[in-house]
């Protein structure tokens, strides 16, 4: 990549430049570099503040942010992934992004091949607390990159993404049974902004936040294999909204929650929930019984109202339910304790209704379909909708 530094003297003659060139990056003075778009890729490590104008680019590999920079990203930017590579975007503790679209000119993130598992998707790292397996307050991520996460900053910032898309994510890492997530989140704190996000047909989860206290509204998960929200490391976000879920082709939970056995946790809260289950979706793993919507294991818990829930049915031997207990310790330290609430709830086209699941012995939870419970109600526009297809058409 070349790099002019500009001068008054010379602006005009750059300027010029651009208008025959297919790109030009510029220091602008500011300290940070504007890049235009044409032939530079977004690719290695991001360690000054760097603003990616509206247009069509390449990311290329595993690009890191770090060193206190920001990766400034403008509405109506493009990204095609290099699927010969390993690529993702990481966004470590010390770093920072700004992806600000629109609903009419979203950010968008996908690759030619249009083939679920071709990248690693976007991960970001924050500095709030977490409470891993046997209570350490960090860990080590399982994103490939071995990050260790977990810190005291509950409001900690890693930045801002509204009006993002990621398409085709989850790639395959490790030894090759494990696969990153169409967005991670892990330890991030309540001063990031996570606002009006799609993810797209990836091979993992839609979402998974491993602790932190970040909250997330306007979420939409469509046609992810693995579950389309998940979360453990006692993730406690208290002001989420409007999370939406449409499983087709293949899907396992609706979400799965845990808190990594950790009895001592602080629920989460979330506020209209819609999750529906496409006629002949199917789990990753035959006769899985991974097709209920809500799963709740290893003291996982969560305060849920307004939940619209829709077609999840038994496959072979395996029962759906709209939720599902997976072990006892669950049921009798949260589910009693009233840190496992799914009210109002209204439950559709599903078989088992009017009762929870439970996978041990012990339970008997039911309920009856509320009135006024309504779905999701979510901006239409191009940030969701892909190849024509409109991903809010079940909501209307």
């Amino acid at each position: 990549m070349k790099r002019r530094v500009l001068t008054l003297l010379s602006l005009t003659a750059v300027l010029t430049l651009a208008l025959n060139s297919c790109t030009i990056e510029v220091n602008d003075g500011l300290g940070e570099t504007v890049v235009t778009p044409g032939v530079t890729d977004l690719e290695g490590i991001i360690s000054k503040d760097t603003v990616f104008k509206k247009g069509n680019y390449k990311l290329k590999g595993v690009v890191k942010v770090m060193n206190g920079a920001t990766l400034t990203i403008e509405a109506g930017a493009t990204f095609t992934v290099d699927t010969s590579v390993t690529s993702g975007l990481v966004v470590l503790q010390d770093g920072k992004i700004n992806a600000v679209g629109t609903a009419a000119d979203p950010i968008v993130f996908t690759t030619a091949t249009k083939m679920p598992g071709d990248w690693g998707g976007i991960t970001l790292y924050g500095n709030a607390p977490i409470k891993a397996v046997n209570g350490n307050t960090s860990a080590l991520s399982e994103d490939g990159n071995n990050v260790k996460y977990g810190g005291n900053d509950a409001a900690s910032n890693s930045g801002v993404m509204k009006f993002v898309r990621v398409e085709y994510a989850g790639k395959k890492i490790g030894d090759g049974t494990s696969e990153t997530n169409s967005m991670t989140f892990y330890s991030v704190g309540t001063g990031t902004v996570l606002e009006n996000l799609v993810t797209y047909k990836g091979t993992d989860d839609g979402y998974e936040f491993f602790g932190g206290t970040v909250s997330a509204k306007n979420l939409v998960s469509y046609g992810n294999y693995d579950d389309s929200f998940d979360w453990q490391d006692a993730w406690s976000g208290q002001d989420n909204t409007n999370w939406y879920a449409f499983q087709t082709g293949t899907g396992n939970f609706g979400m799965e929650i845990e808190a990594s056995g950790n009895a001592d946790n602080i629920a989460p809260k979330i506020s209209n929930i819609t999750l529906i289950r496409n006629a002949n979706t199917n789990p990753e793993t035959a006769n899985s019984p991974e097709i209920s919507a809500i799963q709740f294991k290893k003291h996982g818990t969560g305060i849920f109202s307004n939940v619209y829930v829709s077609g999840y049915k038994n496959i072979g031997s395996q029962k759906a339910y709209a939720v599902l207990i997976q072990d006892d310790a669950t049921n009798t330290s949260q589910v009693n304790a009233g840190k496992v609430k799914v009210e109002p709830l209204t439950y559709l086209n599903s078989d088992n209704a009017g009762v929870w699941g439970y996978a041990q012995a012990n339970g008997g939870k039911t309920f009856t379909n509320a009135t006024g419970v309504t779905k999701v109600s979510l901006v239409p526009g191009a940030w969701a909708t892909v190849d024509g297809v409109n991903l809010l058409a079940a909501l209307q």
